[in-house]
């Protein structure tokens, strides 16, 4: 099993990021791959996850090994998949899913790709006050506001924050429904534009 990887980030893609440790690409899912859009040909270090199956061996990272400690507590609780436990994280709101959790609101989990209330519900049943000693510190690294210059023509930020949103599993339907508000910002970064959209999506 892997800790973490040390390398340099070769790619970013809305679904994953590419490391590259001596020479050899891992790929890599993340829940926000824009995140790692500043560190892009830099030496980082990625807290890993490795997932084995019959018929595949998939690694999942993340940026603090707190964030790395609640998707595995998610993986714990029956119904939850790698795929959903990523979606759940990528709202960069820990203190929101651990107020969720404790006071029971299935509504605001069942806004997650693949949850329904069966899952919400057992989401509670196996969590609850098991998960705030990590919320704390979660993302507390990531959360920079950083500017750049886009225009209204060619807004490639917003383009792959939408498509991020359908990795994680949200349906083209509902990205559509947050395009239009999302199309009125100016200014962001494809993590802010992303993270807007989280949560436009879960907003309850």
């Amino acid at each position: 099993m892997y800790e973490y990887l040390k390398g340099i980030i070769a790619d970013v893609k809305p679904g994953y990021v590419v490391i590259d440790v001596s020479g050899v690409g891992y790929l890599v899912h993340t829940s926000d791959p824009y995140r790692f859009s500043s560190d892009e040909d830099k030496v980082v270090k990625i807290f890993i996850y490795q997932a084995v199956s019959d018929s595949s061996q998939t690694l999942y990272g993340f940026y603090t090994r707190e964030e790395k400690s609640i998707f595995e507590k998610l993986l714990s609780v029956s119904g939850i998949g790698p795929k959903n436990a990523l979606a759940i994280l990528a709202g960069n709101d820990p203190k929101s899913l651990v107020k969720a959790i404790n006071e029971e609101n299935v509504t605001y989990l069942t806004k997650f790709p693949g949850v329904g209330k069966k899952t919400a519900k057992q989401i509670i049943l196996d969590l609850k006050g098991k998960i705030d000693d990590l919320a704390p510190s979660l993302f507390d690294d990531v959360d920079e506001a950083k500017s750049i210059d886009t225009n209204d023509s060619n807004n490639q930020e917003l383009s792959d924050a939408l498509q991020a949103l359908e990795a994680l599993g949200y349906t083209h339907h509902d990205v559509e429904k947050v395009k239009k508000q999302l199309s009125n910002e100016q200014s962001m970064t494809t993590d802010e534009y992303l993270s807007s959209g989280l949560k436009l999506l879960t907003q309850y």
